[in-house]
């Protein structure tokens, strides 16, 4: 699916297939999580007994956020996933989400928000197929309407590395900018376009994906996101360069 198709419109069916054809042809075993308006929701593994991490990749999460999934296609196209590494990947969180360019599911859930009360069937599947895993290092990919530049939230359970936001920086600037506000969303950042969450939810029941991934003992995340003013081809080529640059870092 090529950004013109985008444009035009999203065939969210023939997404999820490209995912589908793209993973299979590189040895991953797709898990059928659950079917939802007549999409089916799924989930990839990729692994391999003497890799050195297991690392998680997630897209599509909000339906009006089509970089993160895109990106994630192209990168798997373009061989990311390399031998040294186990994969687990849900790239098509939201479907229904996708195929409407609406933040929220076909019932108006924001599915990053429920991974407490898991009241969508989206989110219940994928979080016990979540909770059979054992995960080193996760990324999300997402957008920002409000932003008018790259920014990403660490969530950090071992050492702090403060390196791995210079890298960041060097990857990203020659793409975009980072975001130049120091309070995004209720947070102070650390850096220009670096948010170092604390591992607990902003809201006690309104969990977001990476905090449950944290609560499951995931030591390390990252949640890229992209600004949605900016061209689509630009936030796909952050995305992905932020992704490489992720996984060059030591963990």
């Amino acid at each position: 699916m090529n950004l013109r198709e985008i444009l035009m419109g999203m065939d969210v069916h023939k997404l999820i297939e490209d995912f589908n054809l793209a993973l299979c042809r590189a040895g991953a075993r797709r898990q059928l999580l659950t079917e939802v308006e007549g999409y089916a929701l799924s989930a990839y593994e990729l692994i391999r007994p003497n890799a050195e991490r297991v690392v998680y990749v997630s897209s599509g999460m909000h339906g009006d956020e089509p970089a993160g999934p895109l990106a994630l296609l192209e990168l798997i196209d373009e061989g990311i996933l390399n031998e040294q590494v186990s994969w687990v990947i849900c790239p098509v969180i939201n479907p229904t989400g996708l195929a409407a360019n609406c933040r929220d599911n076909f019932q108006g859930l924001d599915l990053n928000r429920d991974y407490f009360k898991k009241e969508s069937k989206e989110i219940t599947a994928h979080a016990s197929w979540l909770d059979g895993l054992n995960v080193d290092f996760a990324i999300s990919l997402h957008e920002d309407w409000e932003s008018t530049g790259f920014y990403f939230y660490e969530i950090n359970q071992t050492e702090d590395r403060p390196q791995r936001y210079e890298r960041m920086v060097r990857a990203i600037s020659p793409i975009m900018p980072m975001e130049k506000e120091l309070v995004i969303d209720d947070h102070v950042v650390r850096e220009r376009g670096w948010i170092y969450h604390e591992n607990k939810p902003d809201e006690p029941k309104l969990w977001p994906e990476a905090i449950y991934l944290a609560m499951q003992g995931c030591p390390l995340s990252f949640t890229f996101e992209t600004p949605s003013s900016l061209p689509l081809s630009k936030r796909v080529e952050a995305h992905k360069e932020a992704v490489r640059s992720a996984l060059r870092m030591p963990l």
